[in-house]
């Protein structure tokens, strides 16, 4: 059903953004640019977007973009973000048994490209979140630079979970001591464990 509505959901949320606010990149354009490259995994660079947009007719290119970014105010993206979140708070979320919020918890590697983080060793960061499914709300969000192993911030994961939350997570979360550490505290998780 959400799925269904999504692009009434865009367009009401649009809607209030303007069209004429500047000459080469409106408002509404640039939040438009930003909302493409986040939801269509097809773009792997902002050039590619910035291509496609040039073929459909707009003349904006990505220095402009790379200006706008320095220059505008970033409040019509937390009103937007606001706005988002009071609908998904109004769904009604299921609970496991009605008790229980299923928090999956998982992180991804983000590749550096700058010069001058290599100079100081960083090549990559470990982006780590969780998501309580019962609110929609993230429970935490962080990023360590580096090639740690996951299970080495699964603590640190489920300590910002709800009491009666159960942390969900794939194997790159299963260490022995963390393990350990879960069962001693109570904690409630399901945990994919490693073939040997």
């Amino acid at each position: 059903m959400i799925i269904n509505s999504f692009p009434k959901i865009v367009k009401g949320i649009l809607r209030g953004l303007p069209k004429n606010d500047y000459p080469v990149l409106n408002s509404r354009l640039f939040f438009e640019c930003w909302l493409s490259y986040a939801m269509d995994n097809s773009l792997t660079s902002m050039r590619d977007l910035f291509k496609r947009l040039n073929n459909t007719g707009f003349e904006v290119d990505i220095s402009t973009f790379s200006k706008a970014n320095l220059h505008r105010s970033q409040k019509p993206f937390q009103e937007i973000y606001q706005k988002l979140n009071e609908l998904v708070q109004k769904k009604v979320q299921n609970k496991l048994h009605n008790k229980y919020a299923i928090c999956p918890i998982d992180s991804t590697i983000i590749t550096l490209t700058s010069k001058l983080l290599w100079v100081l060793g960083h090549h990559q960061v470990k982006l780590f979140s969780s998501l309580n499914l019962a609110t929609g709300s993230p429970s935490d969000n962080f990023i360590n630079f580096g090639h740690d192993h996951d299970y080495k911030f699964g603590s640190k994961m489920m300590s910002s979970l709800p009491i009666n939350a159960v942390g969900v997570m794939d194997r790159g979360f299963a260490g022995l001591k963390f393990i350990q550490e879960l069962v001693q505290e109570n904690k409630y998780f399901v945990l994919r464990i490693k073939n040997n």
